[in-house]
């Protein structure tokens, strides 16, 4: 059985990748011709991503998913709200640090200190999902919450640096990535599975995002106080590959400093399940053992999938920007931005774990594949957006602020479901293959037409996390009359009848 899944997720994960990798080999021989070791080091990259996509999906079913879910079970359980309001802050803070985007954004600002930065996100990503955990429990409105709090971060983009209002936004993005994600969706799930009313499954969506307004909140506050006006990105040094035979030995040099990063970034998340365990007792041996072997796979899977992504995909992506933007042909970057944004996103591991969760939970209501449609229209818009500013050097304000106030409007004419599963997949989209494919192609083009890499380049993160808010509930406003055409009921009562979340005592 275990083998079969296994199977399937590699099956999927092949799926994933094969299409961008397809795109990047047509690109080389046609517009962007690469050196044999270039392209060899791409193509052992796309192998590596593809196992570990493989590897970390099934190791998320097996083992941060039940995790979260009992997580949130018991804190509904114990109804000790300091108590609650405690572990949520110390849980989404341990979480956060352990997020390997995080590390990258951290090097990427040269004028704060790296552990300062990341400090300052964690305790973001703490106390906002403290909020969102309250929210649940006091069943208030999500689409309210949004309103507020992004009201609030655009009064203070007032008073933020110009030149650290992109690396804000793009804070929001990487703080929810493959080792966030799955932990919160299934804390989300577990406490509304707790609570067992008509709302839980539409209220057990928004802890994503809510924890992505933190990062934006608390590195606006910083960026106030250090005045990072000389921050810079300096692009880590490519592997000298210039034949085949250069390529083993690149991917072997860089395995152990992935390795080590990873163990690092997952001891806080088997501290707290051991110390989960030890309180409470929930998992009986063969969950325990199943959980065991499933973080195994996680930290497989993510050793695999970082090597790949940073040795093979990122100095691919600066070469093909800067060649690009050099030429006569530089417009092309937009048109081949929407086709890199429309395949990438599929690439991303918390993606493919968000989808399968949002098909369950609605029992079908949102089916994968709506998901996958509707993410990668949305993102192949945030590419090709990100190519014009490259290439032109137009303000995130002109797109960001225009852009959250539709994703905000459209929140009062789609049922809430909809709400919470667009900004959820926002963060969700804007993981390790944005940070680390489209970052560095979007700097190539800008270093290329002579732009400034810190208020151009960087936001593309952030656009990733806008595009999916609007196309997701461009899809339910699609539902909605879809729905309305079949049947006089109100659209949320079908959904209502859709949706299935299962008792905890099933989930363990």
């Amino acid at each position: 059985m275990l083998n079969e899944k296994l199977k399937q997720n590699f099956r999927e994960s092949l799926a994933s990748v094969m299409p961008i990798t397809v795109i990047m080999l047509l690109l080389s021989v046609t517009l962007v011709p690469m050196e044999l070791g270039t392209l060899s080091l791409f193509l052992v990259g796309a192998v590596l991503l593809m196992i570990g996509m493989g590897f970390f999906q099934l190791g998320a079913e097996m083992a941060m998913t039940p995790l979260g879910q009992g997580l949130g079970g018991q804190l509904v359980k114990n109804r000790k709200l300091l108590l609650t309001i405690i572990i949520c802050f110390a849980v989404g803070a341990i979480i956060t640090l352990s997020e390997p985007d995080l590390q990258v954004l951290a090097e990427q600002v040269a004028s704060i200190p790296n552990q300062v930065l990341i400090w300052t996100v964690a305790i973001g990503v703490g106390a906002f999902l403290v909020i969102a955990v309250l929210r649940i429990v006091f069943r208030i409105k999500l689409s309210m919450l949004l309103t507020i709090f992004y009201a609030a971060l655009f009064i203070l983009t007032i008073f933020t640096p110009d030149s650290f209002v992109a690396v804000a936004f793009d804070a929001g993005g990487v703080t929810t990535g493959p080792m966030t994600v799955p932990f919160i969706m299934a804390l989300g799930v577990g406490l509304s599975a707790a609570r067992s009313d008509k709302d839980g499954a539409s209220d057990s969506f928004g802890l994503i995002a809510l924890c992505s307004i933190g990062p934006i909140l608390m590195v606006m506050l910083l960026g106030i106080f250090y005045h990072p006006e000389e921050a810079s990105y300096t692009l880590a040094s490519i592997p000298s590959v210039k034949t085949t035979q250069d390529v083993l030995p690149a991917f072997i040099k860089y395995l152990p400093v992935y390795a080590k990063e990873v163990m690092v970034s997952m001891a806080p998340v088997l501290g707290v399940f051991v110390l989960f365990q030890l309180i409470t007792r929930k998992y009986r041996k063969h969950q325990l053992m199943k959980m065991c072997v499933g973080f195994l796979y996680t930290i497989v899977g993510l050793i695999l999938f970082l090597t790949g992504v940073n040795v093979g995909f990122a100095p691919v992506g600066n070469l093909l920007g800067s060649s690009l933007a050099q030429g006569e042909m530089r417009w092309l970057l937009i048109p081949i931005g929407l086709v890199i944004g429309f395949y990438i996103v599929k690439a991303e591991p918390a993606v493919q774990v968000l989808n399968n969760q949002v098909e369950e939970i609605t029992g079908g209501a949102i089916s994968h594949k709506m998901m996958n449609a509707s993410l990668s229209i949305g993102v192949a818009c945030a590419v090709a957006l990100s190519m014009l500013r490259a290439l032109t050097g137009i303000s995130i304000y002109w797109i960001i602020v225009p852009g959250y106030l539709l994703a905000l409007t459209l929140t009062r004419f789609v049922p809430p479901i909809f709400v919470g599963v667009a900004f959820d997949s926002g963060g969700v989209a804007s993981g390790p293959m944005t940070s680390t494919f489209l970052l560095p192609l979007a700097m190539g083009v800008c270093t290329a037409v002579g732009g400034n890499v810190v208020t151009d380049a960087f936001g593309v993160v952030a656009l990733v996390a806008l595009t999916p808010l609007i196309a997701i509930q461009i899809m339910g406003l699609i539902y909605v009359r879809k729905s309305r055409t079949k049947a006089p009921a109100a659209v949320s009562a079908e959904l209502d009848d859709d949706i299935v979340i299962m008792p905890e005592e099933d989930q363990a």
